[in-house]
């Protein structure tokens, strides 16, 4: 009985570690990762790949909202669905940028900008100037809360745009517009138009330039 080269002696499918990740290509003195832990990390640089393309789609519906065009769905479902996909990039960010010299930069801004998604979201349902009904804050506490959240969020997009500028693995201008959208945006949050409508042109540029050389990022061997 002859075993298959791509198979081994029970009869199940063959799987290889990449070099990259424990393979020929290491030194000898660096550890060799386990085939499943091998499998593990290529699965989540693949998932990060991906994910990262949500970041110009939530540039487009953020920049939908800016225009006052009248959605189909109303214009909140809109803004938290722009919401939940920044989100998504933002943590597809920090997992591409984990193995980069700045990742305690790209760890710091997801969570800061994560604490500032969870702060803002109870607010997006709230009418200008209005507060909820039982609430214990009035409404110039809640208008206070809008900022530090606003402020939070746009800080954890400063920060990993200056991990994906100092990282090396990317378009350091990528970094560049991401930090300058993370600005402009919250700023734009309490301004007139175009302001808001810029900030979005440049999130989608960042997000697109992100996404599009992030998907062709290989591992060095």
């Amino acid at each position: 009985m002859s075993i298959s080269h791509h198979q081994t002696a029970s009869g199940r499918p063959l799987r290889v570690a990449p070099a990259w990740v424990g393979g020929a290509g290491v030194a000898r003195d660096e550890p060799l990762l386990p085939v499943r832990e091998a499998v593990w990390v290529w699965s989540v640089r693949r998932y990060a790949r991906l994910a990262l393309w949500a970041l110009p789609v939530a540039a487009l519906l953020h920049g939908w909202t800016t225009l006052g065009l009248d959605a189909p769905t109303g214009p909140l479902l809109v803004t938290l669905t722009a919401g939940w996909l920044a989100a998504v990039a933002m943590i597809a960010l920090a997992g591409l940028l984990a193995g980069s010299r700045t990742r305690r930069s790209a760890l710091v801004g997801l969570l800061l900008g994560l604490a500032g998604f969870v702060l803002s979201l109870p607010l997006m349902a709230l009418p200008p100037g209005t507060a909820a009904a039982g609430s214990a804050l009035t409404v110039d506490q809640l208008r206070l809360v809008e900022l530090g959240a606003t402020a939070t969020l746009g800080a954890g997009w400063v920060l990993l745009g200056w991990a994906v500028f100092r990282s090396g693995l990317v378009n350091p201008a990528d970094g560049v517009l991401l930090m300058l959208a993370a600005a402009v945006i919250g700023a734009g949050a309490h301004a007139q138009r175009p302001l808001p409508a810029v900030g979005a042109l440049l999130l989608l540029a960042a997000g697109t330039g992100l996404a599009w050389t992030g998907g062709r990022l290989l591992p060095k061997h």
